[in-house]
């Protein structure tokens, strides 16, 4: 079984006892963060469940394992032939989780409304017969 999510503007696949880094979630380390942003889940048997675009209901819950940042990278500029250089590092801020469950709960391929209520409509009375 696997899930999609969504968090921190990128989607990620994840299935249960993963460790993924994504963008930096508030928490501590052992706390329990539940991500609801679920786009898709497979189940077992090989269903593949789609939202438009969220699944209802559907939750991923996960243990964050700690608060950390990723490799330096370096910035640098240069304009030839001006005596132009700047140079800069950035270390992104993430957050380390270990996937522990998927729920599917609610996540149910519903029928289209409008098609069931034209189905439960009730019938024309047939007119009358005038007698003569």
């Amino acid at each position: 079984m696997f899930a999609v999510i969504k968090t921190g503007g990128k989607q990620y696949k994840v299935a249960t006892n993963d460790v993924i880094k994504v963008e930096r979630l508030t928490g501590e380390a052992g706390d329990v963060v539940q991500l609801d942003q679920v786009l898709a889940i497979a189940g077992d048997d090989g269903t593949l469940t789609l939202g438009t675009p969220l699944l209802e209901g559907a939750a991923v819950v996960a243990t964050l394992l700690e608060q950390s940042r990723a490799d330096k990278i370096i910035v640098f500029k240069k304009r030839r032939r001006q005596n132009y250089r700047r140079k800069a590092g950035h270390k992104q801020l993430e957050t380390v989780l270990r996937i522990t469950e998927i729920s599917a709960s609610g996540a149910k391929k519903a029928a289209p409304k409008k098609a069931e209520a034209k189905k439960a409509a009730p019938k024309k009375a047939a007119a009358k017969k005038s007698e003569d």
